[in-house]
């Protein structure tokens, strides 16, 4: 789904002071089958680097995720078993996360701020209240209605993802998609945001304009280099709906992903395509296009952004999902999506 396209030198610089101990590796995965799945075994990162890092092609299990590989800023490299059996040890030793957000009187919340307009950074801004956007707002929102401080814990994508399958923090509300390895590793809120575009052409793929005549159908991908980001919902349809590519490779941006097609180190990157068509606008001259009638199928039972909580913690969810209801009887979140795509567009932002 998720990332806004100039942040990322400011992002490298603002969260690397956050984020020093860790540093998260592009994986990538080569291979001639699509169905060959790649997975990250990354280390939480610094998060928004400006450019993708020379990718490192590994070979991975179809049943590695990146949810499960993903290390926090600061933590072991975790598996998807082990998330899971430390999620269900939580559970069965009485843990109640809600409680114990009421009890210590703030919630911290995990977010990649690199992606307007639901969370991004003002850089005329300095420290907690530099990072805006429809998603701190909904944050700020969960907080005041538990009561309770915010605590705002910004990173790279992969992490967010990371420090709620571990259980690290509260919530995460980063522009999270639904994917059903993403359901099975933590918990999901109900869709607090479904947008107005049709789903089945939300998502598609950007190529060089050169290309066009080259990359016409999904057979095309057989001999060419793929890329996304790494844990995207694109990462799912990329894996599930392209059958055979050249070489797949998984980065830590949208933007690394959409740099590297445009700098002839990728053929194609699957891709949300109104962010993409943003970006090509914002960019006359950068020889790039969105893939003509082509786009991936999306599951209408998946719809709508999610907030990622730690899996088992049930109580929390349903006060979760309750002020997820009152936010959307009210129309709030899409009046703050409105309030902050203009604020981003004043910065000079690509949305």
């Amino acid at each position: 789904m998720k990332r806004s396209l100039l942040l990322a030198p400011l992002i490298a610089v603002s969260l690397a002071a956050l984020t020093a101990c860790s540093g998260t590796a592009d994986t990538a995965a080569a291979g001639s089958s699509g169905t060959a799945a790649a997975a990250a075994d990354a280390s939480g990162s610094t998060a928004g680097a400006s450019t993708a890092a020379e990718t490192k092609n590994t070979e991975a299990s179809d049943n590695a995720s990146a949810e499960g590989d993903a290390k926090t800023a600061d933590s072991a490299p975790t598996t998807v078993a082990g998330t899971l059996a430390q999620s269900a040890a939580a559970a069965n030793s009485g843990s109640n996360r809600l409680e114990e957000i009421l009890e210590r009187g703030y919630i911290e919340v995990a977010t990649e701020p690199a992606f307007a307009p639901n969370e991004f950074i003002d850089p005329s801004k300095e420290g907690d209240e530099q990072y805006v956007g429809s998603d701190i707002e909904l944050a700020k929102y969960i907080a005041d209605a538990l009561g309770v401080e915010l605590r705002l814990k910004p990173m790279d994508f992969t992490s967010v993802l990371g420090s709620i399958t571990t259980g690290k923090y509260d919530i995460a509300i980063s522009a999270l998609a639904y994917t059903p390895s993403r359901a099975e590793s933590m918990n999901l809120s109900k869709g607090y945001y479904f947008g107005d575009e049709d789903p089945q052409k939300a998502y598609g793929v950007i190529i060089r304009e050169a290309d066009v005549d080259k990359i016409r159908t999904v057979e095309d991908f057989a001999d060419k280099v793929v890329v996304t980001q790494n844990g995207s919902l694109q990462d799912q349809f990329v894996r599930e709906q392209i059958p055979e590519y050249g070489k797949y490779n998984l980065v830590s941006s949208m933007t690394d992903a959409i740099l590297m097609v445009q700098e002839n180190r990728a053929d194609a990157a699957a891709v949300h395509i109104k962010m993409a068509q943003t970006y090509i606008d914002s960019n006359p001259g950068c020889g790039l296009i969105i893939m003509p009638d082509f786009y991936f199928y999306v599951d209408p039972d998946t719809q709508g952004t999610r907030i990622g909580i730690p899996l088992g913690e049930d109580e929390l969810t349903e006060r979760i999902n309750e002020i997820v209801d009152e936010v959307v009887e009210q129309d709030l979140y899409n009046q703050w999506y409105e309030e902050y795509r203009e604020y981003a567009i004043g910065l000079g932002l690509d949305l």
